[in-house]
């Protein structure tokens, strides 16, 4: 049997072995798992010797492991392992046995788990000389304690094994799990955690100088049970004295390397012990008696923190172990601050230890390694809420106390500046730049705590940074540093964040409303006026843009100065470094829409100067095997470059469309703009009929340009309710009809081409808002093109949500135009809802279509424009019209399409069903109301009452007896809920007929009672319509629907 499964384990773990033979190995294996015997043979393979392969015993142990784990084992059996191991660990680990004799330390692990399980189920019935056998495993028969190092290596895997199945508090445990690991704690705490602290010392002591694997070891062990041991036993003189020495031990730098992971994981010990939870006065206590402050100092004073620390040989590791300890350190006396009296002795303590940590945190957080800084900010950051929330309530800070804000506002200015190291732009290190960016903002929370704490002191030190650095910069010619600039640059655009309290930069019809308001706007003018904008380095051009779109209301009480920022706009949109350049042409455009009316007279300067730009290049998107693509490769792909590019064409719409500037001059910069697209149009044409992939990418890109260019233009559209919009000239949209004409050519041409569709698609959106009412003829031909037989169901959505705005625009306009569309409209819509769905994807296209469909309906009843469905033009197609709206709503299977068809339902009764007839609720509401209800039905459309009751009511019905319907979901709610409003709006247009007809036809055909057929109607007449929707769910779910 053993052979067997030795041989099965093997043929299992080969990639070699034939499939079908490896598929029963693994089946085989598997079930040894969980065969009541299965654990006696792998026992029997991992303890015989001579010993079996690596792989086989790693197996074999780890199915005994599961036995023993799930408990699957009586007692007899539970001890019959239990000797079997042991007996193992004598042979192998005891004393007089070579370390390198014993087992792998994967097998190790794996050895040591099982003693651990062994150990959870007996160590409290009848295995309690546990620890008794370690400890004389560990020792050698001379006398010496803890010299025999196999023994000892096993016996501190045990102890890391043991913390981690019973103390772990980041593993899950069930309740049982929960309460026997505090039974086993409490039998650990009574009977051997003493012994296990004496052990440590020696240990410690035994193999300081000789191995430092087993001191690492015995130190996690002692941080790891520090957490839930009595913290005497760890704070004791004997065991600190050995853990301090190796805290203290120096390597010499010439001959060995100055990293130490003993003592990195010296100082890891001694953070887990403060970290341990107890009172804060005691924390406080052992925290002076630990004399933590001097062993930190030490440390930083150190040669690998202090004398390298500007070198390559600066031990970063040693740091990050010194910074833990310090951010532990100061988490505890922030909360001793926070949560004690303070003239109680635990909060005087807190207050010392402040005093000499403080520095400690602040040069660890200046450290030039983000890695290290970021370790201590979470300390930081939580002292400087307390300060805020003492700022707050009036506390009882003293002034050495708030003093403190000073140095940790420079603190973190300074590390605010990139790395002398770092070069921006750079695509080898994007990485590190995306991570200090980051820190940025990590550094942007303190930064504004400081302020929310003592702002005048923010304001002070950060302007006078700024305008310390503008000086320089004047004083040098410029010849400075990047990083110094980029500082002041980036202090600049966060002080806008005080702007929000204490107002926004005064402008010229605003009083000057704070210091902050000042403050910024002198560091504004020093920042435009020293001409930083001319610093060659492109980190900074990029900045000072950023910093004059974010505070453009600035220019507006400064108009003097917008020549020299427009100045650095038009030769930063001309910039080399492509992130600049396609960043800058974005900023343009922002900068220039909100100084638009200050522009005018510059309008024809600026529109030569970039006209180059304006040159449109289609590129076809070279293929490549890697999709991945860098952050910088996606910044200078052809697509990104031109959608940067339309920011400029929007750009330049704005300029040239303010009210400044004469309409004859709007009309003539628009031509310039648009006439070259015209003729390119023009010429391209002809090539993407015969399928130039290019020349069609051409024309995508001079169509969109075109309406970019439109949306400059105009911010007006026909749905504003803004006064201070208005659409443009007459002159102006006699212009962009030319490009309409244009668009539509290029259409109709190549409308089988998406490209060409979604580009047209998004000019037509914008040319609304230019062209206004004269877009309106142009409808069936932007039908024809946008709603084409290639025309996929998403084109079609989306277009439907745009007709949508055109009808809600132009409600008053559009009726006759609305009425020749119509039936194309519809034609297509439906054809397109007919088409199969072959995937996912499509059926999500498809529900969406549905629900824009029924949105437009919806829309067009909606406002008063109902009647081009009934009209002689259309009157033919209004029974596919009504058919389709009745299909979505019984298709439950699509629960937005049903709710959404049957309030379109409801509101096609209320559009054409006439008056309301007086009935029950509706008529005890109208005579509330005032308003005047007809005593019979009058449909707009002769016998419309009819056809409502015979043809919607019984939907109602229909969607019930559905299979996959389930009333108590609450998305079918929703349903029922328009179900509910339909029935109330046919009893509101057609009164006695309807509920006649309820009680004689249908609701016996539906196979109601009586009883309930009078209940139903009692609550129909007699509820209003929220009351009723309550009990119509009710009623459907009593009926069991």
């Amino acid at each position: 049997m053993e052979n067997q499964v030795e041989r099965a384990i093997d043929i299992a773990s080969s990639p070699t072995s034939d499939q079908s033979l490896r598929a029963q190995a693994i089946e085989f294996v598997h079930q040894l798992r969980t065969e009541p015997s299965g654990w006696q043979v792998c026992l029997t393979l991992f303890t015989r010797t001579p010993k079996s392969s690596e792989l086989v015993r790693h197996v074999a142990i780890e199915i005994v492991g599961s036995h023993v784990r799930e408990q699957r084992l009586d007692g007899q059996s539970l001890s019959y392992v239990q000797n079997c191991l042991m007996e193992y660990i004598r042979q192998f680990y005891a004393e007089g046995h070579n370390i390198m004799d014993a087992d792998s330390a994967s097998i190790q692990n794996k050895l040591v788990q099982v003693i651990t399980y062994l150990f959870a189920q007996l160590y409290g019935n009848g295995w309690e000389n546990f620890f008794d056998y370690f400890f004389s495993l560990c020792s050698s028969g001379n006398g010496t304690e803890f010299d025999n190092l196999a023994g000892v290596v096993i016996y501190l895997r045990t102890l890391s094994s043991i913390h981690d199945e019973i103390a772990d508090q980041l593993v899950p445990r069930s309740p049982e799990e929960i309460k026997r690991n505090a039974e086993l704690k409490d039998l650990l705490r009574a009977r051997d955690v003493s012994r296990i602290a004496v052990s440590w010392h020696a240990i410690l002591v035994k193999w300081r100088d000789e191995n430092d694997s087993v001191l690492i070891m015995c130190l996690g062990a002692v941080g790891r049970w520090a957490e839930w041991i009595d913290i005497s036993f760890v704070v004791d003189q004997n065991l600190l004295k050995a853990l301090f020495q190796l805290v203290g031990r120096t390597k010499n730098p010439q001959t060995e390397p100055t990293i130490d992971i003993v003592r990195d994981t010296a100082i890891d010990t001694l953070s887990d012990m403060v970290s341990k939870k107890m009172r804060v006065s005691d924390k406080m206590e052992m925290i002076a008696f630990l004399n933590l402050g001097d062993i930190t100092l030490q440390l930083l004073n150190s040669p690998p923190l202090h004398d390298f620390r500007s070198t390559s040989n600066y031990d970063t590791d040693l740091a990050e172990s010194v910074a833990k300890l310090v951010n532990v350190v100061m988490n505890d006396i922030t909360k001793t601050l926070d949560t004690e009296p303070s003239n109680s002795p635990a909060y005087q303590k807190a207050d010392e230890l402040l005093q000499v940590f403080l520095p400690f945190t602040l040069r660890l957080f200046s450290d030039r390694y983000d890695e290290i800084c970021s370790i201590v900010i979470p300390s930081l950051n939580d002292l400087l809420n307390l300060l805020r929330k003492e700022n707050k309530t009036g506390g009882r800070w003293s002034n050495t106390q708030t003093q403190m804000l000073s140095p940790i506002l420079n603190a973190i200015i300074a590390k605010m500046k990139h790395d002398e190291t770092s070069s921006w732009g750079n695509e080898d290190e994007q990485t590190d730049e995306a991570e200090f960016q980051e820190l940025r903002k990590r550094l942007q929370n303190l930064q504004q705590a400081v302020a929310s704490v003592d702002e005048s002191l923010y304001i002070v030190v950060v302007s006078n940074l700024v305008l310390d650095t503008f000086d320089r910069l004047a004083q040098t010619q410029g010849q400075m540093d990047w990083r110094d600039l980029d500082l002041a640059l980036h202090e600049i655009f966060l002080f806008g964040e005080l702007t929000p309290k204490s107002g926004s930069i005064p402008t010229k019809n605003q009083q000057r409303n704070g210091v902050v308001s000042e403050r910024l706007a002198a560091m504004m003018t020093a920042m435009v006026e020293s001409n930083i904008a001319a610093f060659s380095h492109p980190a900074i051009q990029l900045q000072y843009m950023e910093i004059c779109v974010r505070y453009c209301s600035f220019f507006e009480g400064h108009n003097h100065l917008i020549p020299l920022a427009l100045e650095t706009f038009i030769q930063a949109v001309h910039h080399n470094h492509v992130k600049v350049r396609s960043r800058s042409w974005y900023l343009f455009h922002r900068f220039v829409k909100h100084l638009r009316a200050q522009l005018g007279n510059v309008a024809l300067t600026v529109l030569d100067s970039i006209s180059d730009l304006l040159i449109i290049r289609a590129e076809l998107t070279k293929s490549s095997g890697d999709e991945d693509m860098s952050s910088e490769e996606s910044e200078q792909s052809p697509d990104a470059v031109f959608l940067s590019q339309l920011s400029l064409f929007e750009a330049v719409g704005c300029i040239s469309s303010t009210t400044s500037i004469p309409v004859e001059r709007q009309v003539y910069y628009a031509q310039v703009v648009m006439s070259p697209i015209f003729i390119d149009i023009q010429k391209n044409l002809s090539p993407a009929k015969g399928g130039d992939e290019r020349a069609v990418l051409q024309i995508h890109h001079d169509i969109m340009a075109l309406g970019t260019l439109a949306r400059g233009f105009s911010d007006w559209n026909p749905a504003t309710t803004a006064a201070h919009l208005s659409p443009p000239a007459q002159q102006v949209a006699e212009a962009f009809a030319q490009a309409a004409e244009a668009i539509l050519a290029a259409l109709e041409s190549l409308k089988a081409q998406i490209h060409i569709r979604t580009a047209a698609r998004f000019a037509f959106s914008r040319l609304i808002g230019v062209l206004g009412a004269q877009i309106l003829p142009l409808l069936p031909r932007w039908i024809a093109g946008l709603l084409s037989e290639s025309s996929s169901k998403d084109e079609m959505a989306t277009f439907l949500r745009l007709l949508d705005q055109v009808v809600y625009g132009f409600k008053s306009e559009i009726i006759e135009i609305l009425d020749s569309l119509l039936g194309p409209l519809l034609q297509r819509v439906f054809n397109g809802i007919s088409e199969p769905a072959t995937g996912t994807d499509d059926m999500i296209e498809l529900a969406d279509l549905k629900r824009e469909y029924l949105n437009f309906v919806s829309v067009v009843l909606s406002h008063n424009l109902g009647s081009v469905f009934i009209s002689s033009t259309n009157q033919e197609s209004f029974e596919t019209f009504i058919s389709a709206i009745e299909h979505f709503a019984k298709d439950i299977e699509e629960i937005q399409t049903s709710k959404l068809a049957f309030s379109v339902l409801s509101k096609i009764c209320s559009v054409w069903g006439g008056k309301a007839v007086a009935d029950g609720a509706s008529k005890n509401k109208a005579t509330n109301e005032g308003e005047a209800l007809a005593t019979s039905p009058t449909p707009s459309i002769p016998g419309f009452n009819q056809f409502m009751i015979k043809r919607f009511s019984p939907l109602c019905w229909a969607v019930l007896g559905s299979r996959s319907f389930n009333s108590k979901d609450p998305q079918t709610r929703l349903v029922l809920a328009e179900v509910a409003n339909l029935q109330k709006t046919l009893l509101t247009q057609t009164g006695e007929e309807f509920t006649g007809y309820l009680r004689n036809i249908e609701l016996k055909e539906v196979g109601f009672s009586m009883e309930q057929v009078e209940e139903y109607l009692a609550a129909l007449q007699g509820l209003d319509t929220k009351q009723f929707k309550q009990f119509f769910l009710g009623f459907i779910q009593r009926a069991g629907a």
